[in-house]
């Protein structure tokens, strides 16, 4: 079992922001999806500014979103990582000239066969398949069909309804990272700092 890696996407509130640097993760997402409950606004943008990130790579998550909106958004973080979750395409997804990860989602084994199209992402994060939804879904699908996957070839990151109640077998499928969004959330959108530090305290075996 390694020791992966972790993300907690849907960060809103700028004290909770402070506390998970603090904490010394490896990245934290910003969604910029109007539909989300977790979106960002030009407010929370402005605030950010202001923040030393330390060693937290921050994550501008993207959904089918133009040029323009990803250039200025991400414009107020400094080497960002963009997530693409729709139905952007390599060379799209390339060329902003910044690390990217593209989102895949897993309803059958046929859909891993699409992560051969974004060879040149620096992660591929894997999600539950929902029709009609771009991430989000707070559920997961069936891990077992990682074990279909080359994890050679890609860091693999693993996306969707992982809590306190499932994160061990979460660990146990060896993603290069784990991705904590709804499953430390007290409702929709809103993260509670005592359920990300219980999951934090299973995945690195220490106390926060």
């Amino acid at each position: 079992m390694i020791n992966p890696k972790i993300k907690i996407c849907g960060i809103s509130d700028i004290d909770i922001l402070k506390q998970l640097i603090n904490f010394n993760l490896d990245y934290v997402g910003f969604i910029f999806y109007s539909k989300s409950p977790r979106f960002v606004d030009e407010v929370f943008l402005e605030k950010i500014q202001d923040i030393d990130f330390k060693d937290t790579r921050p994550v501008c998550v993207y959904v089918n979103a133009d040029e323009d909106f990803i250039y200025k958004t991400s414009s107020f973080f400094n080497n960002p990582v963009l997530q693409f979750h729709g139905d952007e395409d390599q060379n799209f997804c390339e060329s902003f000239g910044l690390d990217y990860w593209k989102a895949i989602r897993i309803k059958n084994a046929s859909d891993i066969e699409i992560i051969s199209q974004y060879s040149s992402a620096s992660a591929i994060l894997l999600e539950n398949h929902k029709d009609g939804l771009y991430g989000g879904t707070g559920e997961s699908f069936n891990w077992e069909l990682l074990k279909n996957i080359d994890d050679d070839t890609h860091n693999f990151v693993l996306s969707g309804g992982i809590n306190s109640q499932n994160v061990d077998n979460a660990l146990k499928t060896n993603s290069w990272c784990l991705d904590l969004n709804s499953g430390v959330e007290s409702q929709a959108g809103i993260k509670d700092i005592h359920l990300i530090k219980d999951i934090l305290k299973t995945i690195r075996n220490y106390d926060i």
